[in-house]
């Protein structure tokens, strides 16, 4: 299965562009090179300051050897965001992606949790309904599902063409977390950002 790590990055709206502009031009060609990896995909809001890197791994092995080098990239962003960082790693349960990712994509990132013991029968709800659901619906781009399976906290990632097509399927999103719920899953919370680069690809 494909591994995940998240680094949730906030920041003074201010400077988070030369820390985003040293993420794109120093980070991705170093992480690119590393073994197992498939990329990565950076995320931002830019009005409060607030960004997502995400680098795709083919192994938990691949992941976890890139963290020596994945450290002091993140501390050097940090530094020049006078900011903070979170770092999460995940399973990558759902991985649909139906055309290339351009700059200029929006992404929802909504925040669920399900009981451990559930998990497997939500990872199966997800992708045989929520999906299709999602891939039937004009802008659609991408889907994500990423779980931590010890302790249930899971993110649904839908990436669109745009903001005008994310803000078009929110009312397919509400519809989408509502079976989800009766499936197990709890929503915690909705976020959305903009794509600024992306090479995340299927091995």
């Amino acid at each position: 299965m494909l591994h995940l790590r998240f680094n949730l990055m906030t920041a003074d709206p201010a400077k988070i562009g030369d820390a985003l502009k040293f993420v794109e031009s120093e980070v991705f060609p170093e992480v690119e090179t590393q073994p197992g990896s498939l990329g990565l995909s950076l995320y931002r809001n830019k009005e409060l300051g607030v960004a997502i890197l995400e680098s795709l791994w083919a192994s938990p092995e691949s992941m976890h050897a890139s963290e020596q080098m994945a450290g002091p990239a993140r501390a050097e962003a940090v530094r020049r965001a006078a900011g903070t960082v979170a770092v999460e790693r995940y399973r990558l349960a759902v991985f649909e992606q139906d055309a290339r990712l351009w700059p200029g994509a929006a992404m929802r990132l909504t925040r669920m949790d399900i009981e451990p013991a559930d998990m497997e029968d939500g990872v199966d709800a997800y992708g045989d309904s929520a999906v299709p659901l999602l891939a039937d619906t004009d802008g659609f781009r991408s889907a994500l599902l990423l779980t931590d399976p010890q302790s249930g906290h899971c993110i649904a990632e839908s990436i669109w063409a745009n903001a005008e097509d994310l803000a078009a399927s929110r009312s397919v999103a509400a519809a989408v977390r509502v079976d989800l719920a009766g499936t197990g899953f709890a929503v915690r919370g909705l976020e959305e950002y903009e794509l600024a680069y992306s090479t995340a690809r299927k091995p």
